[in-house]
């Protein structure tokens, strides 16, 4: 490094106060703007920079009064070709002196130079990275077949492999684009093709295929519902189309007598298949444990049919009750029928129309089999 300085005067235009030469660079101390005058002067300080062509201002307008000096409190480092510029407002009022660091040559770029995977033929010199079962490693020094791994000496590690993972996975070697893939066995870290086709179905996480009439209502295959499906059709299509249709009868070996609980949720048509042996009241219900207004909507009917056999002495339905209730229906003609029809079935028919809340209309007629 050399010193060197001295006073220069300064303009009232840009005065080059110092320019590093082009093969150095410098650093320039001890800035002093000196003002022996009577009166003030103002100085304003500008960098240029060789390498951009740029000015940049690092004093605007600071005050030197008369018979004072003002000192820049840092150190200005340069490269080649830049340089220090200064004006004042009052030519031959100001006079700067300086000291300036200057090296021997401009720095040298030191960069790294990539060599790939290390071998122990080859020959390494300072700066050199290489990796090595994973890891990086920068040369310190130079050196042939000294390996990154232990020799600390030679090579400093740039980046350490990380450690191995717990859920390494292997799957095909080739796939198919949206195709489900499914853990194969239970380590975690195998994959497979999903094989099953159709509509899939998952059980706490794990995909098998859906049942048709269980998982899912698929045409042509036999669905037992157990809640209320309801079709509501449109203002211009029916909601429903059955070509055919089976109700549901329970046949019992039972006289008809005494108080009988129809359960409309376990039949539509309940048959007796002994003689009667009393008159009777039927109580129409839900089930034993759901009552009818319960199950059904204001709004709503059903119809049930009530097939009673008759010996010689024939006997009658005369007492209507829903959900233990007494109901009087409106019978068909107009009037209660007073008598069973002997060695025939009798076919009594319910429409049972929920018209409020607990409140029902029933539709009833007697019809005589033989």
């Amino acid at each position: 490094m050399a010193l060197k300085g001295k006073p220069i005067a300064v303009g009232t235009s840009d005065t080059d106060l110092y320019t590093c030469p082009s093969t150095i660079e410098a650093s320039v101390h001890g800035l002093v703007f000196a003002n022996g005058t009577g009166s003030s002067a103002t100085i304003t300080v500008k960098v240029y920079i060789q390498s951009t062509a740029a000015t940049t201002t690092i004093i605007t307008g600071q005050t030197v009064a008369a018979n004072t000096a003002f000192t820049w409190p840092k150190p200005i480092n340069l490269n080649a070709g830049d340089k220090i510029i200064a004006s004042a407002s009052t030519g031959s009022a100001i006079v700067c002196l300086y000291s300036a660091y200057e090296g021997s040559a401009a720095p040298v770029a030191v960069g790294f130079t990539p060599r790939g995977a290390w071998s122990s033929g080859a020959s390494y010199v300072t700066n050199d990275v290489v990796s090595l079962n994973g890891s990086s490693y920068l040369a310190i020094q130079a050196s042939t077949n000294q390996s990154p791994a232990t020799q600390t000496a030679y090579w400093l590690v740039l980046a350490a492999k990380g450690d191995t993972g717990t859920g390494d996975v292997s799957g095909p070697a080739s796939s198919v684009d949206s195709e489900i893939v499914l853990f194969d066995s239970t380590t975690g870290k195998l994959l497979k093709r999903a094989s099953t086709t159709g509509i899939l179905k998952g059980t706490s996480g794990v995909l098998s295929a859906a049942t048709a009439g269980t998982d899912y209502v698929a045409p042509g295959t036999a669905t037992t519902f157990t809640a209320t499906q309801t079709f509501s059709g449109t203002s211009s299509a029916l909601a429903l189309a059955l070509t055919d249709a089976a109700e549901t009868t329970t046949i019992s070996a039972t006289a008809a007598t005494g108080t009988i609980a129809y359960d409309v949720t376990t039949q539509s048509v309940l048959y007796y298949t002994s003689n009667a042996s009393a008159n009777w009241t039927v109580n129409f219900r839900g089930s034993s444990g759901t009552s009818l207004n319960t199950l059904m909507s204001t709004g709503q009917a059903v119809t049930v049919t009530f097939l009673v056999t008759q010996g010689s002495t024939a006997y009658y339905n005369n007492a209507v009750q829903v959900d233990g209730s007494s109901v009087t229906p409106k019978y068909q003609g107009g009037t209660a029928w007073s008598a069973g029809n002997a060695s025939s079935i009798d076919a009594y028919t319910y429409t049972i129309v929920k018209t409020g809340n607990a409140a029902f209309t029933v539709f009833a007629a007697q019809t005589r089999f033989a």
